[in-house]
């Protein structure tokens, strides 16, 4: 479908959406989150106040936390960051390990570095204003189409798009798009759809927390409630009953399998940590010494040539699995204590279990931690 056939069609499925039911239904159900504006009486039509007024920096944390994370876990997370960095002036004056220890078990951490950067920009470049418009936002380090057209819309009400996982699945069965949605044909017909249905809408915040809303809360992805669905009235899928074959989406690559050695290396009530790279998974976290990819080497070898440890021979512990993106990682654990050697200069630093609160630890160390103190290979 050549590109002025696939504008013909999204402007033609556009007319006629059901703009008013899903903002009346959005007003009424809409989960009240504490990052999210609400008036004071929703749904009403008295507008003249706000129980949760519109925050720009408040808006611009909680997109940079939920891109591939539930909200319900966020919300928490959200409240403790907010909490340590009331301001964008705080987190952009923040240490990075602070922001990425706040940061630690919600995943993803390269979101916590950009957002550290945007907060940066958005003081050095901005005069501390997050900016208005979507193509601004888009100047700021990490920030996608979607997060742009998200902070525009919800922050300050502009007419801008976004086509998230809930919104593709909303357009896709209501417009009955047969397109796979994560490909480009596809892609353009939603993104099309959506920066014509929200300038249309006359309430682009509602209108886009609405569809979002909805994909959350009933058009969901394994069991679509179309029952309690303000649309299903004139939604493709619910009428032909193909609710459950849409979205379209291209097979995921299977994730590669890979070994990782992890060492604890005990002196005394001690163990050792080293810092990540700078670049790469878990860039600049820390963790217990790990051999990646390299389960042939002795960790007695790696002790010494390393760190300049000599260690006891090194006793397994157990093992366990951590499933990233794109990789199926499968760590195995070894417990063992230094026995000479002098720790090589700016190799890690020795801490005790207990006293690890300025240390960020991706979920894997906090698994291993776990089994250590379980199996009491651990003191305090």
């Amino acid at each position: 479908m050549s590109p002025p056939e696939v504008a013909v069609k999204v402007k033609s499925r556009a007319e006629g959406f059901p703009t008013a039911a899903l903002l009346d239904w959005y007003r009424q159900n809409q989960r009240k989150l504490p990052f999210r504006p609400r008036r004071l009486k929703p749904g009403t039509g008295d507008d003249r106040g706000w129980e949760v007024p519109p925050n720009p920096y408040h808006v611009l944390v909680s997109e940079a936390m939920a891109q591939q994370t539930q909200i319900a876990t966020v919300v928490p997370y959200f409240e403790r960051f907010v909490a340590a960095f009331p301001t964008v002036h705080d987190l952009a004056d923040a240490d990075e390990q602070r922001v990425l220890t706040l940061w630690q078990g919600l995943g993803y951490y390269r979101r916590a570095r950009n957002l550290h950067a945007a907060a940066k920009a958005i003081v050095n470049d901005h005069g501390g204003e997050v900016p208005h418009t979507a193509e601004q936002l888009l100047q700021l380090p990490g920030v996608g189409r979607y997060t742009a057209g998200a902070v525009a819309s919800v922050a300050y009400d502009t007419p801008a798009p976004i086509v998230d996982g809930n919104v593709a699945r909303v357009f896709a069965r209501y417009f009955g798009i047969e397109d796979a949605v994560d490909r480009p044909v596809g892609q353009k017909q939603l993104w099309q759809l959506a920066d014509n249905l929200v300038r249309d809408s006359g309430s682009p915040r509602d209108f886009n927390q609405g569809v979002m809303e909805l994909g959350a809360l009933v058009c969901t992805p394994k069991s679509a409630r179309c029952l309690y669905c303000p649309l299903r009235d004139s939604c493709a899928a619910h009428k032909q009953g193909q609710a459950d074959r849409l979205p379209v989406k291209t097979p995921k690559k299977k994730p590669i399998a890979v070994t990782h050695t992890v060492l604890a290396i005990r002196r005394g009530h001690k163990l050792l940590f080293e810092q990540r790279p700078p670049e790469g998974l878990w860039s600049n976290m820390w963790q217990l010494p790990t051999i990646e990819n390299e389960s042939s080497t002795p960790p007695e070898d790696y002790a010494r040539s390393r760190l300049n440890l000599t260690i006891r021979e090194a006793a397994f512990v157990d093992e366990f699995a951590h499933q990233t993106t794109h990789r199926s990682i499968r760590f195995r654990l070894f417990q063992c204590e230094v026995s000479g050697g002098r720790l090589r200069p700016g190799a890690g630093v020795w801490r005790r279990p207990n006293d690890l609160a300025d240390l960020p630890l991706a979920k894997p160390q906090h698994a291993a931690l776990k089994i250590l103190k379980k199996q009491g290979k651990t003191a305090r």
